[in-house]
């Protein structure tokens, strides 16, 4: 896994972060949360080690929301509001990272589709092969 170097960041270029590991999977999330959050009908993130995620640049602007009721930190940058990760607020070495966050292509395709009972009607999920979870593809 040497070698593997990918950077990204926000919209107004404040926030700068790098991954030195590939992700271990990258999948879409229809969840309702997903959906507003992003003000799309789903969310596509890369899970990561947390360890092999390091910010060059703009920490204190990276703002970190917890949700009421649990759930992963949403955090986005304070000055233009992109979204860059969520992280377990308990565990930050569970981390996911947003992948249109970063500046290239991650290396890993989605593998799967979540959270679909909630699939935003306006939107059809694509018929790409992929497998499709009700709920959280844990929760099988």
């Amino acid at each position: 896994m040497g070698g593997y170097r990918r950077e990204g960041g926000c919209l107004c270029g404040t926030i700068r972060f790098v991954v030195t590991a590939p992700p271990t999977e990258v999948g879409y999330c229809h969840c309702t949360r997903c959906q507003r959050r992003t003000g799309t009908a789903a969310s596509v993130n890369a899970t990561i080690d947390g360890r092999e995620f390091r910010l060059l640049s703009g920490a204190e602007d990276l703002s970190c929301w917890r949700p009421p009721g649990g759930g992963a930190e949403k955090c986005f940058c304070a000055r233009c509001g992109s979204q860059i990760c969520s992280q377990d607020p308990d565990d930050h070495s569970r981390m996911s990272v947003r992948l249109a966050a970063f500046d290239q292509d991650p290396g890993v395709p989605p593998s799967y589709h979540q959270y679909v009972a909630y699939a935003a009607a306006w939107e059809p999920i694509p018929d790409d092969g992929l497998p499709r979870f009700p709920e959280s593809r844990f929760d099988v």
